[in-house]
């Protein structure tokens, strides 16, 4: 089935070799070992390296040129390219293969006996290679790229940032008595005594105090905000920042063992951090007119490419940038209101999709609706044309129109109506409906009055329709990751859609599992851990999509940023040759898991029987 071939003096195979995974984790000693026990081997097209359920494998593989095809039952699950290693699994289980190994073209083959395999795995870097799951070595490269330099890391405990002691008065005292104390201790707030704890700052000195013509004597219980909202003092930073812009809050005082030790301010945060959530929600604040969103989009890239730099990983910067998201919603709405009008009767406004789970990175197309009490004329109108003024503003601020009409420009109703379009979904469910319904499952009200339990209710019941289950789990399959040759997809299409092959996938699965087991949870971590906790995903299935999920996600924000970088529009579309050969395999694996689960979950749910 080969042909051993000699070293060839012309061409040295060392310097190819070191330069791909895992070799390029080896000691230059160790080099000289890998050196002196190469073996090339020649495989023809269509020829049988390892068969599954054969021989032992004998050998660590690695192509040097060609490619092979893993089959298993005759069906290809993943292709090996230039610089792949194979053949370890059976090495380290001393087992059978767990598939095919076939030549799909011509194989140049490097190998090492399993001697040499094993002597060169008492190096740890090695050896985790082939021993850790795919689940510790993604997150052992989330950890690494944790390491850049940043202006602040990120990860530390915000009392790190607190330089003071707090300042604090009695609960009795007037508002010229605090004006005082802020002006002595040099303070832009201050800390009211009592149970719960207030707080008094500068603005509301501004907004409740002078802008309501109110005097000095006024008594701070009047103007004050209480309870203060605090955070532990040993919160990472990260959090702390995504707190206070979801929170809209611009002081935060910090707690430990029961007191009060210091507070922190947006300030602080900025002058760390000089392209901070913070600085960009101030600006929402002091927006006036939509005319004034210019801009938004480029701004927001700057921080998701700060906080990537602080180490933050995918998930943590969806949050923050999805936060201020939902400020961009609040201040456009508050504008339409101030134009229009008082609402007629309670409203939602609610967000779906990428949104509605808190991971948006860069900017995407809108996924929005509304949702309004009372049915009427004059309701139909108002909301008619506050949709209209809130996705106009939205696309001034760089979110473009949806393509499939995902609007709240169209999506328009009163919540009786809604109540019937979700009972129609579950009940009487079709994949073609769902295909495209499915991310309303994901949905979250960002602003509003309106309750939206009846929806809720509708949506945590849902679980219990196994049809609707099966036509949801169907649905999600209409995404699948590439297994082709990642060579050919380079050269023909300059790139892998990694939304389409990885991450929509995982959400997918993600929100059949989470659903199945009852829960309300919108992000994609959280529904997976859901799942794993109430039997319906394994927990290292579930620990391996979560790291995979944050692996892809954070690979496109940074092809993203790169893009920008290049005056590019940022897409879904990874550039290959900007990616390690370590991370190439990393991805094709994540894809292989991802397929391999989404056939576990046809199966289970018998999607091939339905029409």
């Amino acid at each position: 089935m080969f042909q051993p071939s000699q070293h060839n003096s012309a061409v040295n195979p060392l310097d190819f070799i070191r330069a791909h995974a895992p070799f390029n984790l080896l000691p230059a000693e160790a080099l000289e070992q890998v050196e002196r026990g190469l073996e090339i081997a020649f495989f023809p097209k269509n020829s049988k390296v390892l068969a599954r359920h054969g021989s032992k494998s004998q050998h660590l593989y690695m192509i040097r040129k060609g490619t092979a095809r893993l089959e298993r039952d005759g069906q290809t699950m993943m292709y090996l390219e230039e610089g792949e290693v194979f053949g370890y699994p059976s090495l380290i289980s001393q087992g059978t293969p767990a598939f095919d190994v076939i030549a799909e073209e011509d194989l140049l083959i490097y190998r090492w006996s399993e001697q040499v395999f094993r002597e060169l795995k008492r190096h740890q870097p090695f050896a985790e290679f082939f021993t850790k799951g795919l689940a510790a070595r993604l997150r052992l490269v989330a950890q690494q790229e944790g390491l850049a330099v940043s202006p602040i890391d990120l990860s530390l405990p915000v009392s790190e940032l607190v330089t003071r002691p707090p300042v604090f008065i009695a609960r009795n005292a007037t508002v010229q008595e605090a004006a005082k104390a802020m002006r002595e201790h040099q303070i832009s707030s201050i800390l009211v005594e009592g149970n719960p704890l207030g707080i008094l700052t500068d603005r509301d000195l501004r907004n409740r105090v002078l802008a309501e013509g109110k005097g000095p004597q006024t008594p701070l219980a009047d103007v004050m905000s209480t309870p203060a909202k605090t955070l532990p003092a040993s919160t990472p930073l990260f959090e702390a920042l995504t707190f206070m812009v979801h929170q809209s809050i611009h002081h935060l005082p910090l707690e430990q063992d029961g007191r009060i030790v210091g507070v922190v301010t947006d300030t602080v945060f900025m002058r760390q951090q000089a392209r901070s959530p913070l600085h960009l929600l101030r600006r929402l604040e002091r927006t006036r007119n939509p005319e004034d969103l210019k801009g938004y989009s480029q701004e927001l890239s700057g921080i998701a490419e700060s906080l990537l730099a602080g180490g933050l990983g995918a998930s943590e910067i969806g949050r923050s940038v999805s936060s201020l998201n939902d400020h961009l919603v609040r201040t456009l709405l508050r504008l339409a209101e101030e134009c229009l009008g008082p609402p007629p009767t309670p409203y939602a406004w609610i967000v779906f999709g990428s949104e509605g789970r808190m991971e948006q990175a860069l900017l995407t197309d809108q996924d929005n609706a509304l949702i309004y009490a009372e049915d009427s004329p004059e309701a139909q109108r108002y909301f008619a044309e506050l949709a209209g003024f809130v996705v106009g503003g939205l696309i001034q601020a760089g979110f473009p129109p949806c393509p499939g009409g995902y609007m709240a420009t169209r999506w328009c109703k009163p919540i009786a109506e809604w109540q019937k379009l979700f009972l129609h979904w579950v009940k009487m469910p079709t994949p073609q409906e769902l295909l495209e319904a499915q991310i309303f499952f994901d949905f979250r009200s960002v602003h509003g009055e309106l309750p939206l339990e009846p929806l809720e209710r509708i949506v945590a019941t849902s679980g219990e329709e196994t049809i609707f289950l099966a036509h949801l789990a169907k649905a999600s399959l209409h995404f699948r990751p590439p297994i082709g040759l990642f060579r050919r997809i380079r050269e023909e299409d300059g790139g892998v859609d990694i939304k389409k092959g990885g991450i929509a996938p995982i959400v997918s699965l993600a929100r059949v599992h989470a659903l199945e087991a009852g829960s309300l949870a919108k992000g994609t971590v959280e529904r997976l851990k859901i799942a794993a906790q109430e039997n319906k995903l394994s927990p290292e299935g579930a620990e391996t999509l979560i790291e995979a999920f944050g692996f892809l996600m954070r690979i496109r924000l940074r092809q993203q940023l790169t893009n920008l970088r290049q005056k590019l529009p940022p897409d879904n579309k990874i550039r290959l040759e900007q990616l390690s050969s370590l991370e190439r395999r990393h991805l094709k694996e994540a894809f292989l898991q991802v397929r391999e689960m989404q056939e576990a979950m046809s199966q289970r749910f018998h999607t091939d029987r339905l029409g």
